[in-house]
């Protein structure tokens, strides 16, 4: 099987999936729970969801 590499590349300009514009700057929340921390990530200038991440605490695994 083959693996996707992973590089970091300063000179590319990844794009809004939503108003295709490029990604400058993202925003994030945290959101409101009581099983770790979850925020939800969105374009700074047309404010629609990038994505959403969890980091479970420490007593969670």
């Amino acid at each position: 099987m083959n693996r996707i590499e992973v590089k970091e590349k300063e000179e590319a300009s990844p794009l809004c999936p939503h108003c295709s514009t490029p990604v400058e700057e993202v925003w994030f929340r945290e959101l409101k729970g009581s099983f770790g921390r979850r925020y939800i990530y969105f374009c700074a200038k047309c404010n629609k969801v990038l994505g959403i991440s969890h980091r479970k605490g420490f007593w969670m695994g």
